[in-house]
């Protein structure tokens, strides 16, 4: 097995040209893990934790930029948790401080497990994932990126290289329940935003579908609610979100379980939001 690692951005992308197939490796918080268990034997290998481009995080105009290469724990920094601090919750229930200090947005982004942790809170962000190879570089919508289980929307040669997301004044959460209370992969997980400015919210639901979902139809009839604090209205709320949901059963939740989850999170979020 041979692994090439590169210092820059250019460097990766013609590497990637010469070797469309060749497997990407950021933290290898997933990857390692199908390695150990003899699920996965992989070929060459890119190593992009070298590229200085992808651990970049700034702000451009209203939008916040996070470099694909940006680790759960520098998410969890003020410069992140400041701007969007669902995305920084996030970050902190991912796996332990070893786990969050390998594992970066871009991995989450391109592993695209319905359970990735920072994935439902850039849905309710409305946030966009930067891709480029040595041709083009080209900018999709969240919702167009994830295209199913483990499944994206990324074309031979292409990296991705940033998360665009969206500076929304107002208060944020993300809540997720699973087996136990620590370094669990969520069996059912909420992210809500809200836009004081547009007075909307951004809702993203994580572990109930085949992809991180939006729940379009809860966000508009709230939007239209006068008084978000009202028990009815937020039961409401609640169970328009619930209904968005696509849960199966397997061997971490039954699928009754998981609606009715992110019935309470949903509400409850809205509650702490509301305050």
């Amino acid at each position: 097995m041979t692994v090439t690692v590169p210092t820059s951005l250019a460097g990766a992308l013609t590497v990637l040209d010469d070797d469309p197939a060749r497997l990407v490796f950021a933290g290898g918080t997933d990857l390692m893990v199908q390695v150990n268990e003899g699920v996965r034997r992989p070929g060459p290998v890119l190593a992009v934790a070298e590229v200085s481009e992808l651990r970049q995080v700034h702000r451009d105009g209203d939008e916040l930029v996070i470099g694909a290469g940006v680790t759960y724990t520098e998410l969890m920094d003020e410069a992140v948790a400041s701007v969007v601090p669902a995305l920084a919750q996030a970050a902190r229930t991912v796996g332990s401080p070893q786990i969050r200090n390998a594992g970066t947005i871009g991995g989450n982004l391109g592993t695209a497990s319905p359970a990735g942790d920072t994935l439902p809170v850039l849905v309710a962000l409305g946030a966009t994932v930067e891709v480029a190879s040595t041709a083009t570089r080209r900018t999709v919508a969240i919702g167009d990126f994830l295209t199913g289980p483990k499944s994206t929307n990324l074309g031979p040669g292409e990296l991705i290289v940033a998360v665009r997301v969206p500076v929304r004044r107002g208060p944020q959460e993300y809540l997720k329940v699973g087996v136990r209370n620590a370094m669990v992969i969520a069996v059912a997980s909420v992210a809500l935003v809200v836009d004081l400015d547009a007075r909307s919210v951004g809702v993203g639901l994580g572990s109930v579908g085949p992809t991180a979902l939006p729940a379009s139809d809860a966000c508009a009839w709230l939007a239209a609610q006068l008084d978000w604090r009202d028990d009815q209205v937020a039961n409401e709320f609640a169970t328009r979100v619930a209904d968005a949901a696509r849960p199966i059963d397997d061997h971490r939740g039954r699928a009754s379980y998981r609606r009715h989850a992110v019935k309470v999170m949903a509400r409850r979020a809205l509650q702490r939001c509301s305050r």
